[in-house]
């Protein structure tokens, strides 16, 4: 009944396979991550304070550390090399923030809803980032 499920459709493998398709894709996945650089570094300050906030110190070594990775690892993963390095900072640098920022089992009513859901959305992420690294890797 639903056999036609079990295949890619001719037309969604031409589409993946054009090459801008996959840069479009690491954009968007990185696009966060560049835009949370930008925002660090043209208000290092803030970043620092945010770092301290989450209980991260030294803050400046941790904010600048924070922003070499965001551009950094987005850097590789649109370059198409080492995306596996890329990524795997990424993924790390956002398994970090979710547990320092997102504790949503300390919180209760809304506030809980919404780090849960904060939390689940960067799991996604994190999973985002292995999928790209797998295909890259292969």
């Amino acid at each position: 009944m639903l056999a036609w499920l079990k295949q890619d459709p001719g037309w969604v493998n031409e589409i993946l396979h054009w090459q801008w398709v996959s840069f479009a894709a690491r954009l968007a996945l990185t696009s966060s991550y560049l835009l949370g650089g930008m925002t660090k570094l043209l208000n290092f300050s803030a970043a620092i304070a945010e770092q301290e906030r989450f209980g991260l110190r030294p803050g400046w070594l941790c904010a600048a550390l924070t922003i070499l990775i965001e551009f950094g690892g987005s850097g590789l993963v649109l370059s198409g090399y080492a995306v596996w390095l890329g990524a795997g900072a990424l993924g790390c640098l956002t398994a970090v923030a979710m547990f320092k920022a997102d504790n949503f089992w300390t919180k209760s009513g809304q506030e809980r809803v919404t780090q849960a859901n904060t939390f689940f959305e960067h799991l996604g992420l994190i999973g985002g980032f292995v999928l790209i690294a797998f295909i890259y890797a292969h």
